[in-house]
């Protein structure tokens, strides 16, 4: 079992040492030496940057509870191991059949997102501890209808029910700045919808989310927009402030909350420091991915990574490795393809990038890679590479401690 609660924190008194991840000279080589035995692709957890990781988020979030986000992890080994320490509390789950499976171990399961699945409704209906361990996200008296239709309220039962509450900023300027989600944005139309789902019978209110994409998923510190992403920042989180305050006292007013959730691993500090949340959010933060090296705020371990093998040259600036496209959700920009990490100084092809078989890869280091060299990569976000390799291989050291099955080596695959 994993662990991450022993030697949680240095020994008093001892020196200030440079984490080895700060050193790709030795950490890279430290992996690939760790994992030489392990044929490509091979998925890689560094203990102790995943401890890291965990930990730095809690200092961030000062205090404030983390719900662990499992679309960003998606292995059960370290969702059991986050879970054990101290501040972390709960999951935020992406499907109800993802749920269920969860709530077998887990008492506490929140979906991030709404659900249509009537096979997963029934089986919650069927399992009552099941129904006390999981709440549904709702934003649409629709779900409510849904939920009726596959077994009334007299023959199920009581169903726990949050609120997804738009978090985006509208300016005036520059029209709406944020992910497209609930239609629910004003106090007045929160609890409007609140008092709604509160007369219905068969319907527990217990939370409200609130997820801050424009602040949370956006990095502040390099390119020409990072003055303007700034700016924006500053005025979301002076607006949401504000309207979540009024949002959570209109809401309370109406039904008794347990959880106010809010933020992610981009906007812990934000989130921490509001004191209408009872909890905030966070996933990709625990492995590391690299649009978090955008961040002026902080900077996470590259807690995880995966490998490909070069299989051929077909130039004498080019070496091509087998795989390579894992690509993270969102715009289908540069930004969301894996980047070559080791050895340094190689970039993708602009006119094919990470490709699903083969990603050919320039640069000053590719003139020396050879036919079976390994090539270190990094993923933009934390979660998808689970839905490609069946184990991550977990390493401390210069050893592989453990194998992780992903959630796709458990069989499943949810979405």
């Amino acid at each position: 079992m994993l662990d991450l609660i022993d030697e949680l924190s240095p020994v008093q008194g001892a020196p200030a040492i440079a984490p080895e991840w700060e050193d790709p000279a030795r950490y890279w080589p430290r992996l690939s030496a760790a994992t030489g035995h392990v044929p490509a692709p091979v998925g890689v957890i560094d203990r102790e940057a995943l401890r890291y990781n965990a930990m730095d988020l809690l200092v961030r979030a000062g205090g404030l509870p983390i719900r662990v986000a499992s679309k960003s992890v998606r292995v059960r080994a370290v969702l059991d191991a986050v879970l054990k320490l101290p501040g972390f509390r709960g999951i935020l789950a992406f499907t109800l059949e993802e749920a269920l499976w969860l709530a077998e171990t887990h008492d506490d399961i929140m979906l991030g997102y709404p659900t249509v699945d009537r096979a997963g409704l029934e089986r919650l209906f069927s399992d009552e501890q099941a129904a006390q361990r999981i709440t549904l996200m709702v934003d649409d008296l629709v779900h409510l209808d849904l939920i009726d239709s596959v077994a009334g309220p007299t023959s199920r039962p009581e169903i726990r029910v949050a609120i997804d509450v738009d978090a985006s900023w509208r300016s005036s300027l520059l029209g709406h700045i944020g992910v497209r989600r609930s239609a629910l944005f004003t106090p007045g139309e929160v609890a409007g919808f609140a008092r709604k789902v509160v007369a219905r019978p068969g319907f527990r209110l217990v939370g409200l989310q609130m997820y801050d994409a424009q602040i949370a998923g956006q990095g502040d510190d390099a390119g020409a927009d990072a003055p303007l992403i700034r700016m924006v920042q500053a005025r979301s989180r002076n607006e949401l402030r504000e309207r979540r305050a009024a949002i959570v006292a209109a809401v309370g007013a109406i039904a008794p909350l347990e959880i106010l959730n809010g933020g992610g691993t981009g906007s812990l500090e934000f989130t921490g420091s509001d004191e209408s949340l009872t909890e905030a959010s966070a996933g990709s933060g625990l492995l590391g991915g690299h649009l978090f090296d955008g961040y002026r705020s902080f900077r996470p371990a590259p807690a995880s990574a995966f490998a490909f093998d070069v299989v051929r040259r077909p130039a004498a600036d080019i070496a091509t490795v087998l795989g390579g496209g894992w690509i993270a959700s969102g715009p289908a920009l540069a930004s969301r393809q894996p980047r070559p990490v080791w050895p340094e100084g190689l970039r993708t092809l602009g006119r094919e990038a990470a490709g699903e078989v083969q990603t050919p890869l320039q640069g000053p280091a590719a003139t020396s890679l050879g036919v079976g060299d390994r090539v270190w990569f990094r993923h933009a976000k934390s979660g998808e590479p689970a839905e490609r390799i069946e184990r991550y291989h977990l390493v401390s050291g210069e050893q592989v401690i453990e194998e992780l099955p992903t959630y796709r080596g458990e069989g499943k695959a949810f979405l």
